[in-house]
């Protein structure tokens, strides 16, 4: 087993069949060309690798606001839908909050859609704390 940073073309395609469990808009033809662009803009995707095949990927990007300070931010986390429970996402859990903590972050935190009870359940064994409501509103339609 391996964790580590995606880099190159074929290791961020390599992410592609996961990353679209949690995000199923997304089209494969275009998914490098987005990571990279998103890349410009501080994001990075981490992967865990078992004899060659990804099982677990996240997003995420180091910040820093007024309210909390420095802070990792995690935008998707998922592991194969094929091989939940059994460890993969919170070994990549486990390694987003030692990253955070070696490039000096205070806080990691996230948000979950409020029908992703599952991933509820595994945040709170994680012992992550609900400390706020995420409000949003679509522009597309004002």
């Amino acid at each position: 087993m391996s964790i580590q940073l995606a880099e190159s073309d074929s290791q961020i395609l390599g992410c592609f069949s996961v990353m679209s469990q949690l995000r199923p808009h997304l089209e494969q033809v275009k998914f490098v060309q987005q990571v990279r662009y998103q890349m410009k803009e501080g994001y990075q995707l981490a992967y865990l690798e078992v004899e060659g095949q990804t099982l677990a990927v996240a997003g995420f990007r180091i910040s820093t606001c007024l309210a909390i300070g420095k802070f990792l931010y995690i935008d998707d986390l998922v592991a194969d839908e094929f091989k939940q429970s059994q460890g993969y996402g919170q070994q990549l859990f486990q390694w987003l909050i030692e990253y955070a903590k070696n490039h000096n972050c205070k806080h990691l935190s996230l948000d979950s859609g409020v029908q992703r009870f599952n991933a509820h359940r595994f945040y709170l064994v994680q012992r992550m704390k609900i400390t706020s409501h995420h409000f949003s509103i679509e522009l597309e339609s004002q």
